[in-house]
């Protein structure tokens, strides 16, 4: 697509993921077995034929790094590229202070590709979203900014921005993270929230960043900032995500998952497993690229059959007589006999023994459980080898050994 360029935030530290960030940063965290969480905003731009795309990185990026330079490597395409900038510390010895300090940080990159429009995009985000249906509405408001919204319960809304619209789908009011969310106006119970999406005017985006970088008492973020202000003075539309198509993906329309912390991050994957799934990997309309390693298939062994039900299983995994309920078991794992997995999500290169029970937990890579192990049944026992979040999940810190 001419003249329009992609910048993803993915410098996001994501101490609400904890442990499963201890090690990686949070758009590099594994999701559905295959992919990371990067993946699905990459995949909303490729399929939409954006082809030019800085991924703006800063926390332990390493993993981030060789993620993208093994699946996502476009550069030998002329006049494409999906390329990693970290923190360059051109203006000062400094840190991105915040998603509009990160973009400020890298204008020169982002003028010397001359866009017509610029998508900045965040990185941690379930969906699938065809962005031209975005960039038409864009132009057709000839906004200075547009921001992609989704509906949510009023319960939930605090920890978005929440907006405020017109009749016209402009913007005239916006709070980030309010305590007391205002619902849409004949909609009690639901509020109108910030996907993190936008589509800046070039001018704007240079203009506002450069002002907002004076600015001693910002903190440098497009929702605490620059957009309470920038609807004020300027044309700042509002995009309904939930009417945006994707062919083969009608009755799944306007699936938006923030999977910020633990408890999102377990209920995003169970979404994954329901009948009807709440969100499809299937659709060959909309393939989600990542990169695969070279493995064998899955292998099923073992005396007796084993029982897998309703779940996801990946490449390299071998499973010995067990039952897999309601799962995502990732690369690499080795399941024991006897062993009963429920609800779970298996990161990768995880060993199970024999004869153990895991229930409601996510297990991170390398992990080693020993046979006659049960998790997830003790709250006072699991506390002694496990992070346990708000809604009761238990999460097993990479490396450890039960």
């Amino acid at each position: 697509m001419p003249g329009v360029l992609a910048v993803v935030l993915a410098g996001g530290e994501g101490t609400r993921l904890l442990p499963l960030t201890l090690s990686r940063s949070k758009p590099a965290v594994a999701f559905a077995g295959s992919y990371r969480l990067i993946d699905f905003v990459l995949n909303n731009l490729v399929n939409s034929n954006i082809l030019k795309i800085y991924v703006l990185t800063q926390f332990k990026s390493q993993s981030l790094y060789l993620h993208l330079k093994k699946g996502w490597n476009i550069n030998g395409i002329s006049g494409c590229f999906i390329d990693p900038i970290p923190a360059q510390m051109r203006l000062g010895k400094r840190w991105y202070d915040g998603t509009a300090d990160s973009v400020f940080q890298n204008l020169s990159f982002i003028q010397q590709e001359s866009p017509k429009y610029i998508c900045v995009f965040g990185s941690d985000h379930i969906y699938k979203m065809d962005i031209t249906q975005m960039l038409s509405y864009h132009r057709h408001t000839k906004a200075a900014l547009t921001v992609a919204a989704v509906r949510m319960p009023i319960e939930q809304s605090s920890s978005f921005g929440v907006i405020e619209i017109d009749e016209n789908n402009r913007m005239i009011g916006f709070e980030e993270k309010p305590r007391n969310p205002k619902c849409i106006p004949g909609e009690p119970g639901y509020c109108l929230v910030s996907m993190g999406n936008y589509i800046f005017d070039p001018k704007t985006l240079y203009e506002e960043t450069a002002k907002d970088n004076e600015n001693p008492y910002s903190s440098h973020d497009f929702g605490k900032d620059i957009i309470p202000e920038l609807f004020k003075t300027k044309p700042v539309y509002v995009y309904d995500f939930s009417k945006n198509e994707i062919s083969g993906e009608e009755h799944r329309q306007g699936y938006w998952r923030d999977v910020g912390d633990l408890d999102t991050y377990w209920q995003a994957h169970m979404d994954l497993l329901d009948t009807p799934s709440k969100f499809s990997l299937y659709n060959p309309q909309w393939p989600l690229h990542t990169f695969y390693p070279p493995l064998p298939p899955v292998k099923y062994r073992g005396e007796r059959p084993s029982n897998v039900q309703q779940s996801l299983i990946c490449a390299g995994t071998l499973i010995n007589s067990a039952t897999i309920k309601h799962s995502v078991v990732g690369f690499e794992c080795k399941i024991g006999e006897n062993t009963v997995v429920e609800n779970s999500i298996l990161i990768g290169k995880i060993t199970v023994g024999s004869n153990c029970h895991i229930k409601n937990t996510i297990i991170d890579k390398d992990v080693i459980i020993n046979n006659n192990q049960t998790i997830g049944f003790d709250q006072q026992k699991d506390a002694k080898l496990s992070t346990i979040s708000k809604g009761g999940i238990r999460v097993i810190k990479k490396g450890t050994v039960i």
